[in-house]
């Protein structure tokens, strides 16, 4: 019997890859004789540049950059071992995480850090980069990523203006990075669909929760849309799903860095070679934290069961929430939670490691009971 197992973390308690591990301790509690793949999972966000690095067997690059207001600090990012590619969170520099609730203002926060990072790579010699970018405490269309590399934006007067979100609808010219024509080949991981601007844009949608009021909406919104008009993209593309990931960085780096964006579920797929490992599989298990309708809907437990075909997936958490036609209808033929008693979430996260190898035990258990008999 052979398992593939491709879990995404267990939030506040286990990564991934010790997800997979106390999955592996219970399917031996089995029998020793059945075989497993452990293919740590993640969909883009939070995690990915360790995944990433796990898989290339890379390791990590500290830089020192700006943070979204322009101070200092330094950041992290990765590099395959081979030195090929480099791995980058733009959280790490452009996060909202980064800013204190009172500081959060997308009309003055910029992605120049962002940019750093991405010179830091290009420096490193990497032939290609791999980008996340979740968790952005901007809204400038990239404009002050590219600013770092180089790119510059003039206002009526052909005077430079600053990279900041509320300086959008004051560029008129646009002037290329000598490295425009020299970049590696940059993969976005994008899991956000809003286009650029409008009601179900960046700003709009967005913009709030990175502490826009009514008003910041209104013209960041404007200038996203005069930015994009000033571009040399076709207007037809500005409703392209993702250019709206970041605050419009899922355009800019299509602009400016000739990226291409990409589902990160998928992408960690081409990297770990998931196709590649379903051969003679008879089960996956995949698992996270919380299982319910929003899971469901997201791209993780979607790409797993669009690969899966015929071989049966079962998902092990730590809460569950999505109702029996619900699990079924997105693919997975079993699912259960590792909580087998009342108690704390303190607790619960103490005891996740046991909990999710017994709760593959039992899973297992069955499974390989059936088969022999």
């Amino acid at each position: 019997m052979k398992i593939l197992l491709a879990p995404d973390k267990f939030r506040g308690s286990l990564d991934a890859p010790q997800v997979c591990q106390a999955m592996t301790e219970g399917i031996s509690m089995v029998s020793t004789d059945i075989e497993t793949v452990s293919l740590p999972m993640a969909d883009g966000g939070e995690g990915t540049l360790d995944l990433l690095l796990w898989y290339s067997g890379g390791q990590k690059k500290t830089a020192k950059v700006h943070n979204p207001l322009g101070r200092l600090i330094e950041a992290q990012y990765g590099i395959s071992a081979d030195g090929k590619t480099a791995f980058i969170e733009m959280a790490t520099a452009s996060g909202l995480n980064l800013l204190k609730p009172d500081e959060r203002n997308p009309l003055l926060t910029s992605t120049y850090g962002t940019g750093e990072l991405i010179k830091a790579a290009i420096e490193a010699g990497v032939e290609q980069i791999i980008m996340g970018i979740g968790g952005s405490a901007t809204t400038d269309a990239g404009i002050g990523m590219a600013n770092a590399l180089g790119w510059q934006f003039l206002d009526a007067d052909n005077k430079a203006i600053e990279a900041i979100g509320g300086n959008l609808s004051l560029i008129k010219r646009i002037i290329p990075s000598p490295l425009a024509n020299q970049l590696p080949i940059i993969q976005v991981a994008c899991d956000v669909t809003n286009p650029l601007y409008g009601s179900n844009g960046a700003a709009c949608i967005y913009g709030p929760q990175k502490g826009a009021d009514a008003e910041a909406v209104s013209i960041l919104d404007k200038g996203l849309q005069d930015f994009a008009h000033i571009t040399s993209l076709p207007e037809e593309t500005f409703n392209s799903p993702g250019f709206g990931a970041a605050g419009g960085l899922g355009f800019g780096c299509v602009f400016f860095l000739n990226a291409i964006l990409k589902e990160g579920v998928k992408l960690l797929m081409d990297v770990c070679h998931f196709d590649e490992h379903l051969a003679d599989v008879d089960l996956i298990i995949t698992g996270e934290g919380k299982i319910d309708n929003q899971t469901l809907q997201g791209k993780l437990v979607k790409g797993i069961t669009s690969k899966a075909q015929h071989i049966p997936v079962a998902a092990i958490c730590g809460t569950l929430g999505a109702t029996p036609e619900q699990m079924r209808n997105i693919g997975i033929m079993y699912a259960a939670s590792v909580l087998n008693k009342p108690q704390s979430l303190e607790d619960a996260l103490k005891t996740a490691h046991e909990g999710v190898r017994d709760a593959t035990y039992y899973l297992v258990n069955v499974v390989y009971s059936n088969r022999k008999n």
